[in-house]
């Protein structure tokens, strides 16, 4: 009776939050429907990774509160670029050119959305694609919400420029990042979009980071993302994309946090001919664990699989990938491959890659390949026969074999920070033996 009356109190002060931000109704009803579902939810299953006792579900009153926009110093703004930037809970800038706002592209914060255009978000957010009510973290994040962003891409609008997002953990003070990213591509709509999340200051929080894209019919997405949250911070990331009619989606995600983090990645291909390619690469050190799931699931005639998932391991960290691919009964013609590769540079670490398929059709092609082994010594022989340091010849072999996914970032300028940020967390967990 004592926890009912302690969620009744919280669901109480979270429509006393709602209301204060001016959120419509229904958004404050799924907060207090989220609570509910909590109770009873399980956490999500990561095969082989134990994360049950890590402080993902903090239960604390949802507070609106300003950061500082110099925590923003180390963004370069640029007014060619098409630009969102968000520090905490606080949006300090959206650079839309103004062709791509007279086209109809809309792009602003999550709460500006549900507030302007509830006909586009209302029906879309944590319902079709992700479901609130499927485990217990997807229930916390829609009852906690409090940042986040919305881009919506109107009918056969094609944007040549990269669309940038800045997300910016305020850890200067105990504050949860609860921040959502819901994307919708209209059909014939193409474009390039990458999430950067990086964390300000050091104290302890979680950090429960969502995206969700709707990609209609022959619509053509690329979704990167640089994963930089700080060592403070226990993250819980989960993308994933619905995929209509010869529509694709190609995933470039660098999972580079410093703290520990549970990921699922989700490929969703609804359409007959949709396409799904996930690239995803980590780098863990020190004792970070990192559990991944990285699922594709067939459901469309000849829609078409593909995951590609490449980790190194320092010190006495630990790394898990799971590799989905589920085939639905009825997706004739589909293709599921997948590859995990888990690189070793400590004989203290743990690491698993976990190959996984279900077919439930018979005329398909599916396939995968799985390994965990330490670093190629004929490579390293030849870069240090050639007068190159064992710890540069090491990052040299590494930059090689996560070169597949840095080469499928689109922008230059992105694959260049993701390339520093590793170079740094190898040269971080080098100085350890």
């Amino acid at each position: 009776m004592e926890a009912v009356q302690d969620y009744e109190a919280l669901k109480a002060s979270l429509l006393e939050a709602a209301n204060e931000h001016g959120e419509p109704h229904w958004l404050a009803d799924r907060r207090t429907a989220a609570v509910d579902a909590m109770v009873d939810l399980p956490l999500p299953e990561v095969r082989r990774f134990d994360y049950h006792r890590w402080p993902l579900t903090p239960i604390d009153p949802l507070q609106w509160q300003r950061s500082d926009k110099a925590l923003a110093a180390g963004i370069e703004f640029d007014d060619t670029h098409i630009q969102f930037v968000q520090i905490g809970q606080t949006t300090v800038a959206v650079n839309l050119p103004d062709e791509l706002d007279e086209a109809g592209v809309i792009l602003t914060d999550i709460f500006s959305a549900f507030r302007e255009h509830p006909r586009l978000t209302e029906k879309h957010f944590m319902d079709k694609i992700i479901n609130a009510g499927e485990d217990r973290l997807t229930a916390h994040h829609v009852a906690f919400l409090n940042s986040g962003l919305f881009l919506y891409v109107p009918k056969n609008v094609v944007i040549d420029k990269p669309i940038e997002a800045y997300f910016v953990q305020d850890s200067t003070r105990k504050s949860p990042m609860v921040s959502h990213v819901l994307i919708i591509a209209e059909e014939g709509a193409e474009f390039s979009f990458t999430q950067h999340l990086t964390t300000a200051g050091d104290e302890s929080n979680a950090a429960s980071c969502v995206a969700e894209i709707l990609a209609r019919p022959n619509s053509h997405v690329r979704f990167s993302s640089l994963d930089e949250l700080g060592e403070q911070t226990t993250a819980y990331l989960n993308r994933r994309a619905r995929i209509g009619k010869n529509a694709t989606i190609d995933w470039a995600v660098g999972v580079l946090n410093g703290g520990n983090t549970v990921a699922d990645f989700d490929s969703d291909l609804q359409g007959e001919g949709s396409h799904a390619d996930a690239k995803v690469i980590t780098v863990t050190t020190g004792k970070q664990k990192n559990g991944i799931n990285t699922r594709v699931t067939n459901r469309g005639k000849h829609s078409v699989g593909h995951i590609l998932q490449r980790g190194v391991l320092l010190e006495k960290s630990e790394l898990v990938f799971n590799g989905i691919g589920d085939i639905i009964h009825g997706a004739s013609g589909a293709n599921a491959e997948q590859e995990n590769r888990v690189l070793m540079l400590s004989d203290k670490a743990h690491g698993d890659a976990n190959p996984i398929l279900l077919i439930d059709e018979n005329d398909v092609v599916a396939g995968h390949a799985a390994s965990v082994g330490q670093i190629d010594q004929n490579q390293m022989y030849y870069l240090m026969s050639r007068g190159i340091d064992k710890a540069k010849a090491q990052r040299l072999v590494i930059r090689g074999f996560l070169g597949a996914v840095l080469s499928a970032v689109p922008s230059k300028t992105v694959r260049q920070e993701l390339t520093d940020v590793i170079e740094r967390k190898l040269e971080d967990g080098q100085k350890f033996k």
